[in-house]
């Protein structure tokens, strides 16, 4: 009787959009399908290669979100794919053993990161990746505070979100880890100040801030951090979950300024977009202080690390990265894509900056939603324009001209272009003609928002007629 009341693979792959509604929302999360669904965002899309991806009606989808850097190499690169064939015989999991393939990761890790930076630990995700180095950092220096940066992102998970700088994803989960600090991202002094009482075990930083809005440090914040760190004993953590593996033009953000941090936080990318892997890597002495010797190396372990479809993944993944170039790419690409859209910035009004480094690139509009327009929807339109306005970009460049971006987690007024390194120069141009198109057209958010059907503010509107 159990058997028939559960449901096949194949059933599931049968699914329509209604369907997959329905079930995501009582199992899973009925907030999250009501805003896609609001946004018509929950198509069902049933293949991916290189940076397109096809729904069930057959129309093609640039992918200018990349799975949030995830998608360095694009979807479903072949390579990847035969790694995984390739070992699908041998054990995946077998933790009374010693996977070669871990051991060979961890070595091309060593060779492609910088400075001495060299003992790894494998995960499973970015935020596991940070509550590695959270756990080495304490353990290494007998310290117990933390410093992190207003408007970070570092993971969801306890010790990860207590150093992310968001109240919104904070404050539901107090108290967090205790000893966890914020300063002003860019602010040299703020972080001597916090330093200053040799009392801080590691401050954590992104090089350049994702989820924050894409924002770039000024030039000689990563040294000058580095040095503070140095003068007061605090070890520094780069986190590059999602500037790292070329990303930025460089293979890891950090090396804009050739600064070494002390661990390094790594993920997304590393899975070739299959599996999912976090790693950190870090100083060998650091690492020492912390787990040397038979009696602590088994301090801080995890089941499927290191797993032997994760490292065939990650392997590979690294050796195209590097084969292909793909920081070069992602630099001289980015270079293009940052002069067409600063060109397009002094045109509009509603691009307010453009800003990012290689193929991280961030679109912050302005808000211009006042008066009547506001009072039509019950003030419902400036409540979705506080929280989503790059929800309505993302969606005009979704449904009218088939490009998939999103916005950034902590500034949704940004919207994210972080396509696979792979993108051609022809599919750069077709995302410059459409945001053109939008905002030429757009000289009001009013435009704008109702030039498609099923935007989010069509979709208000329709429901309060």
């Amino acid at each position: 009787m159990l058997k028939q009341e559960l449901i096949g693979l194949e059933e599931a792959l049968r699914w329509e959009r209604k369907e997959i509604r329905d079930y995501y929302s009582r199992y899973i999360n009925p907030g999250f399908t009501t805003l896609l669904s609001l946004l018509d965002f929950d198509r069902r899309f049933v293949r991916a290669e290189g940076t397109s991806v096809w729904d069930s009606e057959g129309r093609q989808y640039l992918d200018f979100l990349g799975g949030y850097g995830a998608l360095n190499l694009g979807h479903n690169p072949p390579k990847v794919l035969a790694a995984l064939e390739r070992v699908a015989q041998r054990p995946n999991l077998l933790q009374a053993s010693l996977n070669p393939l871990a051991a060979a990761l961890a070595h091309n890790l060593a060779k492609v990161t910088p400075g001495d930076l060299e003992k790894v630990f494998f995960g499973n995700s970015g935020t596991e990746a940070v509550e590695g180095a959270l756990k080495l950092a304490r353990a290494a220096t007998g310290r117990v505070k933390i410093v992190y940066c207003e408007n970070s992102f570092h993971g969801k998970t306890f010790g990860s979100l207590s150093v992310t700088g968001r109240q919104k994803y904070q404050k539901p989960f107090v108290p967090l880890l205790p000893g966890c600090e914020a300063i002003p991202f860019n602010d040299l002094d703020a972080l001597e100040a916090k330093l200053a009482p040799r009392d801080v075990a590691a401050f954590i930083v992104e090089p350049i801030q994702g989820e924050g809005g894409v924002n770039v440090p000024d030039d000689g914040y990563l040294r000058g951090a580095r040095e503070i760190c140095d003068k007061y004993g605090t070890l520094l953590i780069f986190d590059e979950v999602q500037t790292g593996f070329g990303r930025t033009g460089y293979l890891f953000a950090c090396e804009h300024e050739n600064v070494v941090p002390d661990i390094m936080c790594l993920a997304k990318s590393l899975g070739g977009g299959i599996v999912p892997i976090g790693a950190y890597i870090a100083r060998p002495s650091v690492w020492k202080k912390a787990y040397g010797g038979t009696e602590r190396c088994l301090l801080h372990t995890s089941t499927f690390g290191g797993n032997t479809l994760a490292m065939a993944a990650g392997l590979t993944a690294l050796a195209e990265t590097v084969e292909q170039d793909l920081s070069r790419q992602a630099a001289e690409k980015g270079r293009y894509l940052l002069e067409k859209l600063k060109e397009m910035q002094g045109k509009y009004k509603l691009l307010k900056e453009v800003r990012g480094r290689g193929l991280l690139i961030g679109l912050e509009f302005e808000q211009p939603v006042k008066g009547i327009l506001d009072r039509l929807t019950g003030g419902k339109i400036n409540e979705l324009t506080k929280e989503y306005f790059g929800g309505l970009v993302a969606g005009e460049l979704m449904h009218k001209y088939h490009i998939i971006t999103a916005y950034t987690l902590n500034n949704p007024n940004v919207i994210r272009l972080e396509p696979p390194l792979i993108v051609k120069y022809e599919e750069l141009d077709k995302v410059i003609n459409a945001l053109e198109q939008i905002l030429k057209a757009s000289h009001s958010f009013l435009g704008m928002a109702l030039s498609g059907t099923r935007t989010a503010l069509g979709s208000i509107l329709r429901l309060r007629a």
